[in-house]
């Protein structure tokens, strides 16, 4: 009698725990629930480890904030750590010649750092202002010591401007304020030094704050080995009646002109510091 085809052919056994799928395959739930614990420890893992790393990155990164500004601390052996910023510009300025609320100053620099200035001081006290300042009351200010950081509005990114806002609020002897039509997006300024930028996460921004920043340290310039980086070093950065920083006096607007008070101070008497 001749055999019905695949008559002597086992039939495949059900495994436990698995289900016929439409396409007669079994599924293997077993190895599926295997497979999802699994995954399950994978991210639990996860969840506990990345915060680790990305907290241990954080604090890597601030270790090494704090080794590349340690060399700019100023001292005695090197009192004018700037010297090794590069693109730092240093210019000697004779203190004390002020000028009146009135008037203004041809200004070398742009921003400018130095010269004759408003008796009148900016408040520096990690003011960040809103408009443009006049220069002549932000220069006064460097010369109690304070550094004031400009950017450009027009070619600044927003996250270097938040940077900046956050790096200068509440900071003594720091002050902000967008400064138009400066060659580069970020710019930093002390009494006599000046560095300008194309991002504020570039280095060289604390270098400069740490190395200026109320530098005592006589033997900084040449021309003057007695003196220290910033002329008054008694001189405080809080609010002076005739200057409200909740709304200063604005930024000059064009050329100071033909009647403005040149760099030499020609035309005003020093007053006493202030």
């Amino acid at each position: 009698m001749a055999r019905k085809p695949g008559a002597n052919v086992p039939k495949a056994r059900k495994k436990s725990g698995s289900v016929p799928t439409a396409t007669g395959r079994q599924v293997d739930w077993m190895l599926i629930g295997a497979v999802v614990v699994v995954i399950g420890l994978l991210a639990g893992l996860a969840i506990y480890l990345v915060p680790k790393f990305n907290e241990k990155r954080a604090n890597e990164k601030d270790d090494v904030a704090v080794e590349s500004v340690s060399e700019f601390v100023p001292s005695p052996q090197t009192p004018d750590p700037s010297d090794g910023i590069q693109g730092v510009t240093k210019i000697y300025y004779e203190a004390g010649k002020h000028v009146n609320a009135s008037q203004r100053v041809a200004y070398d620099q742009s921003p400018p750092f130095g010269g004759p200035h408003d008796e009148i001081w900016a408040t520096c006290t990690g003011v960040v202002y809103p408009n443009p300042l006049r220069s002549e009351n932000a220069v006064h200010a460097l010369e109690h010591g304070a550094v004031w950081i400009t950017y450009n509005p027009d070619t600044a990114s927003p996250e270097d401007v938040d940077y900046l806002k956050r790096l200068v609020r509440g900071e003594q002897y720091l002050f902000l304020s967008p400064f138009p039509g400066e060659d580069k997006p970020v710019s930093v300024q002390s009494w006599g030094h000046q560095l300008k930028l194309d991002s504020a996460s570039d280095p060289r921004l604390d270098q400069f704050i740490t190395a200026l920043r109320r530098n005592m340290m006589p033997g900084v310039y040449q021309e003057n080995p007695q003196t220290a980086a910033y002329p008054e070093t008694q001189a405080t950065c809080t609010a002076i009646p005739g200057f409200d920083p909740s709304n200063p006096p604005p930024a000059d607007e064009g050329a100071p002109g033909a009647g403005a008070v040149p760099m030499d101070g020609g035309g005003t008497n020093p007053t006493p510091a202030g």
